[in-house]
Formats: structure tokens, C-alpha cells, sequence
């Protein structure tokens, strides 16, 4: 293997910090190592060569680093996570779970970082094993039977992604991973594109993120939500933009995930569906492709990560002073928890699009683009999601957690540590910083950004749009009250498609293989046996019997020769001489 341009990988920090903590956690130094790790990788992205870490292995030109505007916007983005989830996670002793959150955050840099599709795919399947663990973590049999399926549905798509590559290599015999243009693509492009959807959770193939996230730790799943999906928007914008089945659906993805959001009665669950929502944004930036929408993708994306990380952190201190995450067995917290309160509310307004917060500066923007394009339907799909995402997460899930009629059945609550409070502060400060002081984002975007948010009709739209939502809220709180129910969505097929597998295997295929087993034992081990037994038979009586007699035939015959031989020459020559005389006698006769 040759290699240059060696240079420290960002991930390489998380990969060692990861292999120091049980070390660090004997020595009372844990909570320095998750602190200083992510430090020392945001401090250098800053100053990243355009390319490192080239290396030639087995013929293959694998390029671990690869460096542009595109990159450095989700670098930046996921190493300001990694701080927040490590300050909003130090008081969580186990340091498993950390290890976890630092290996998934490794792969999602080197994902990023990958210049070619080899080094993609290992750091992708990196990010998936160790996102496992944060589900599987929280050690009950809800998490671990959701951690199974979050597996197995993220190695299906990764044996996806791998057909193409496989399939891509043979065609081009080239790994480099770049922009794909629409009318080259083929089977293999395809194939990618799938295997990066899986992971940006769109419909239909998108039921894994609401089942699994929900049952993570509470730490687990604000990681979660920051970096598998916005992961794939990335290599989604890096390698798929301005393909129209993305637009499409993109714009679908807004509104199921809204749709789902609404009905929800679990806080996590509500939000793992706007997830699914909000993705749908950037996944439609992407599929329209033109510099406006993918500058409104990636501004999305990043302040996506940091107010529904807050949201996050918001419901999952609930969890963590409750117990409890359905809103029907919540309400009146607001006395209770007072700042966990206000940085959701944060977090909830941020993601509505209000103004002076992230959300307001950067979802128009892909609207706008729709608008630019000429693409109506698209705009009005977008416009009725963030209606549907204002009345759900806005309004409706912090009403019935913090207000709403005070539970009896709520136990005593408190906020949370002040780390959990301090990595809360932290996000809502990036929530409405970036609202105030758009430039702040817009100047890391891969293109110049000639859109300006605060403009009058961008301001009465918003105001609009807004205040009749919460009027419609107040008209129909009632019917808005959350029930304790179960609501179906596509993994009902799989879940169920298990349970039909499972069951032929105990029951029909199980009592087939007793049946043929028995009907082994009965018939074909005594038909075996005698067989056996006549081969052995014909073995001793027939091969050996043929083999010994020809063998003691040349014996015997050997014997009888050596007596004719007595040594003397006259008695050769004379034989000699008996031998040629009989022979002249028949050629005389014939």
C-alpha cells in the first residue's frame, strides 16, 4: 500500500477517543476525553488541505479526504454536534454508550470526507453498526427488538449500495465518488441512489427511523437525529443533484412525516416523523438541483441538526425526570421544568420557521428555489408541510407537555443536570443566532447566496401562515387531544412479514424437517447401512478376491519360472537354438 498526503482524519480523533474512554473512565478523566475530542476535531476542519489521506491499495486509489465548500458545511455542522451531544451526555457514566456515539460520529466524517465510494461504504456501514448500539443501549426488549430491525433494514440497504458500486466499477472501472449526471445514470446509479435513500428515510422505505429512534437512550437519540439522514443528504447532493425523482419525493416526504407527526401521542415519535418531514426539504433542494436549491438544501440540513437536536434533548429530558414520553401521560410541567420548557419552545419555533430563528432563514430559501423553478405543486406541498409542522411540534406537543391540565399521575419532576441544560443553551442560542445573523450560514454555502429572508412578503406569508394555524390549534384542540394509541405505518409489513417468517420456521418448516429426519432415521440410515454392508461385502469377496488371486497368480508364476532357470549357458543356448528351429518349421509349413 503507498500512500501521501498523509494528514490526521477528523474521524481519526472520535476512533481514538472511542478506544480511550474505558481508560479514561477508570482514571476520572471521561468527561475531559468526550470534551476534548470534538474540540480538537472542529478546531481542524479549519484547516483542512484540499486533499489528504490518498492512498493505493490492491489498485484501487482510495482517497480518505477530499475537501470543498460542499464538505465543509456538514463538517462543520456535524463536529458543533458532536459538542453539543458530548456536553449534553457527560453525565452518563457508561462509557459504552459514549463509544457508540463517538465511532457513529466517526463514520459520518469519513463518510463525508470519502472521495471515493470504497471509503464511503466502510465508513457508512461504520455509522450504521455503531448507531445500533445507542438503541440497543437503552436495554429493554422494546430497544433491542428495534435495534435488530434498524440493523437489518441498514445492512440491506448497505448490500444495495454495494451492488451499485460492484456493478458502477465494472462499467466505468472507477471508484471516484462525484457528481453523476442525469443522463448517464443507469442500473448502477440507481442502485446507489437507493441505497443513500434508505438512509434519508424516504418513503416507503423510511419506517425504520420512527420505529428505532424513539426507543434509543435519551443521549443515543439526540446523535441520531443529527447524523445518519443529514449524511445522506450530503452524498445525496454530492452525487444525485437535479434528479426529479428526488424532487418528487422530497416534496412527499414533507407531508407524510407531517401527516404521521399530527396523530403521534409519543413526544419522540412525533418528532422522528418530522424527521422524516423536514428531510423531505432538503431532499427535494437536492432534486431540483439548481444552486439556490442545494445552498437551501445544506442551510437546512444544518440548522435542522442543531434545533431538532433541541427538541431532542427538550423531550428527552422529560424522559429522563419522568420516565414518561406520551403526551396523554403528560402536562403541567411548566412549574416543574421550567428551562427545559423554554429551550423547546425554542426548538419548536425554529423548526415552524419563525422569524429571528434558523428554521425561517433557511426552509424558505428551498421554497423559493421551488418558486424559481417554475415547480408550483412543489411549493404548495412544501408550504402545507410547514402548516402541519408548526400545528404538531409548534404547538401541539409542548401544549400537552408542559400546559394542558396538570396529570396527578406525573411524579415529582425537575430540570434536568446542567449538562443537559447547558447542551440545550447551547443549540438555542445556535437556533436563534443563525435567525438573527443569517450571513453567519449563508457564507458557508457551496454557492453565493444572493436570497434575502427578511424581505415584507417573506414576513406577511410567515405571520399568515402561522396565525391561522395556531387559530386552527385553538378551534380544534380537542380533537387534536393525544389518545394512547398505535398507529400503522409501513413497517407494519416487515414487523408482520417477520412474524409470518418466524412462524413457518417453528411450525411448518420445523415439523417438515422432524418429518424427514424421522423418515432418515427409519428408511435411509437402514438403506444406508445395508448398503454399506454390501459394498463391504463386494469389497472382501469381489475387489479383493480378484485382486489377491492375480496376485498370487503371478507369484506362482514367478515361482515356476525360476526353476527353468538353472544358471548354465549351455542350457540357454541350446534352448535358444530348440526355439529358433521350431520357429524356421512353421514358417516352413505356412
Amino acid at each position: 500500500m503507498v500512500t501521501s498526503g498523509i494528514f490526521v482524519h477528523p474521524a481519526a480523533w472520535f476512533i481514538l477517543g472511542a478506544v480511550l474512554l474505558p481508560i479514561a473512565r477508570r482514571l476520572k478523566l471521561q468527561k475531559v476525553v468526550l470534551l476534548a475530542i470534538p474540540i480538537i476535531a472542529f478546531a481542524q476542519i479549519r484547516i483542512l488541505p484540499d486533499s489528504f489521506g490518498v492512498c493505493h491499495f490492491m489498485g484501487f486509489e482510495l482517497v480518505f479526504g477530499s475537501v470543498d465548500k460542499l464538505t465543509m458545511v456538514f463538517l462543520h455542522v456535524f463536529t458543533v454536534m458532536a459538542i453539543i451531544g458530548s456536553v449534553y451526555g457527560l453525565h452518563v457514566e457508561e462509557s459504552g454508550q459514549h463509544m457508540a456515539a463517538f465511532l457513529y460520529v466517526a463514520g459520518s466524517l469519513g463518510t463525508t470526507l470519502a472521495g471515493d465510494y470504497l471509503t464511503l461504504f466502510i465508513f457508512w456501514e461504520l455509522m450504521a453498526f455503531a448507531s445500533t448500539f445507542l438503541v440497543w443501549y437503552r436495554k429493554r426488549k422494546r430497544s433491542i427488538e428495534a435495534g435488530y430491525r434498524y440493523l437489518l433494514i441498514h445492512t440491506a440497504g448497505g448490500l444495495v449500495l454495494l451492488a451499485g458500486i460492484f456493478l458502477r466499477y465494472q462499467h466505468l472501472h472507477d471508484l471516484t465518488f462525484a457528481r453523476i449526471p442525469v443522463e448517464s445514470a443507469g442500473l448502477a446509479e440507481y442502485l446507489i441512489m437507493i441505497g443513500f435513500m434508505l438512509n434519508a428515510a424516504v418513503p416507503p422505505i423510511h419506517a425504520w427511523l420512527p420505529d428505532a429512534y424513539p426507543e434509543a437512550t435519551v443521549t443515543g437519540a439526540v446523535y441520531m437525529c443529527a447524523f445518519t439522514t443529514k449524511t445522506a443528504v450530503y452524498v445525496l447532493a454530492r452525487a444525485f443533484p437535479g434528479f426529479e425523482a428526488l424532487a418528487i419525493m422530497g416534496a412527499i416526504m414533507t407531508l407524510y412525516g407531517v401527516a404521521y407527526a399530527v396523530i403521534e401521542n409519543d413526544a419522540r415519535r412525533i418528532l422522528a416523523y418530522h424527521i422524516v418531514s423536514q428531510v423531505g426539504y432538503m431532499v427535494c433542494g437536492v432534486g431540483i438541483g439548481t444552486a439556490m436549491a442545494i445552498n437551501g438544501a445544506c442551510a437546512h440540513a444544518y440548522a435542522h441538526i442543531i434545533y431538532k437536536a433541541l427538541l431532542f434533548m427538550g423531550a428527552g429530558a422529560v424522559l429522563e425526570m419522568t420516565g414518561r414520553s406520551k403526551l396523554s401521560e403528560l402536562g403541567g410541567l411548566y412549574k416543574l421544568m421550567p428551562m427545559s420548557l423554554i429551550f423547546t419552545v425554542i426548538g419548536g419555533i425554529s423548526i415552524s420557521g419563525f422569524p429571528l430563528t434558523s428554521g425561517f432563514i433557511s426552509k424558505s430559501m428551498i421554497i423559493a428555489a421551488a418558486g424559481e423553478h417554475h415547480r408550483t405543486g412543489l411549493m404548495i406541498m412544501l408550504t402545507l408541510a410547514a402548516v402541519g409542522t408548526f400545528l404538531s411540534v409548534g404547538i401541539k406537543l409542548p401544549y400537552f407537555v408542559w400546559f394542558a391540565k396538570d396529570n396527578p399521575a406525573v411524579p415529582e419532576a425537575k430540570d434536568p443536570p446542567f449538562n443537559m441544560q447547558l447542551g440545550m443553551a447551547i443549540a438555542a442560542f445556535l437556533c436563534i443566532f443563525m435567525g438573527v445573523y443569517p450571513d453567519f450560514l449563508y457564507n458557508m454555502l457551496p454557492f453565493p447566496v444572493h436570497y434575502h429572508p427578511y424581505s415584507a412578503y417573506h414576513l406577511s406569508e410567515t405571520f399568515q401562515i402561522l396565525g391561522f394555524t395556531g387559530l386552527g390549534f385553538y378551534l380544534m384542540v380537542k380533537k387534536l387531544a393525544p389518545k394512547d394509541k398505535m398507529n400503522l405505518d409501513l413497517d407494519w409489513f416487515y414487523r408482520r412479514g417477520t412474524q409470518v417468517f418466524m412462524w413457518l420456521a417453528r411450525r411448518p418448516l420445523s415439523v417438515a424437517n422432524d418429518w424427514v429426519g424421522e423418515v432418515y432415521r427409519t428408511v435411509g440410515l437402514r438403506f444406508t447401512t445395508a448398503m454399506a454392508r454390501a459394498m463391504s461385502w463386494f469389497d472382501w469377496h469381489g475387489i479383493d478376491h480378484v485382486i489377491d488371486g492375480t496376485a498370487a497368480s503371478v507369484v506362482r508364476g514367478g515361482d515356476e519360472l525360476r526353476q527353468v532357470q538353472t544358471g548354465r549357458v549351455q542350457h540357454y543356448v541350446g534352448g535358444a537354438v530348440i526355439a529358433l528351429f521350431l520357429l524356421l518349421l512353421v514358417m516352413v509349413l505356412i
